[in-house]
């Protein structure tokens, strides 16, 4: 196991996949119950990113927590509870849709793994950027994984749709690194 993958001795990120879909709708209903997306859009962001979507499994085998993620444009970001009808070909940045751990997971280095491990698939992909959509005031939990606020105007309304504390945010991809 890499560095990357290790969260502690009771947790790994691993590559989810169609029979996580239950076990990832039971964590959304906890951790976003303000902010619910269809178990059909969950579906979508498996079939067109799989390598993005991964899943936080306890070493008892029970799903602690997931990560959505896909290309995406800069300075936009997709529509929630939304399906996509592709990525778009001029996607430059790796969008993190969602990040969601169970209490009993949380700080322990989860959310620095996933980050990790994406901002790898992200130089593998030759995107420049991660970019998401911080809510519910986790910026300075973001601020510390390496990710900066960043003000766009014309995101505000889709913005709004995420919540009164949502907030863009960026971080720098290296793409030396490695």
């Amino acid at each position: 196991m890499d560095q990357a993958e290790e969260v502690n001795h009771a947790a790994t990120w691993r590559h989810s996949g169609v029979d996580d879909l239950d076990a990832i709708m039971e964590i959304q209903s906890v951790v976003h119950d303000l902010l619910p997306e269809r178990r059909e859009v969950i579906a979508d962001k498996l079939r067109h990113y799989g390598d993005g979507c991964l899943v936080l499994r306890g070493r008892d085998g029970i799903v602690l927590g997931y990560g959505l993620s896909h290309p995406w444009r800069l300075d936009e970001a997709p529509a929630l509870d939304t399906i996509m009808s592709r990525i778009p070909d001029d996607s430059d940045c790796l969008f993190i849709h969602d990040v969601a751990l169970l209490p009993a997971a949380r700080r322990q280095g989860a959310s620095k793994a996933f980050v990790e491990r994406i901002r790898t698939l992200a130089r593998r992909d030759r995107l420049s950027a991660l970019a998401l959509v911080s809510v519910y005031g986790t910026t300075t939990v973001w601020a510390a994984l390496g990710f900066e606020l960043r003000l766009v105007p014309a995101m505000a309304a889709k913005l709004a749709a995420y919540g009164e504390t949502a907030r863009y945010m960026v971080a720098v991809v290296d793409a030396r690194a490695d």
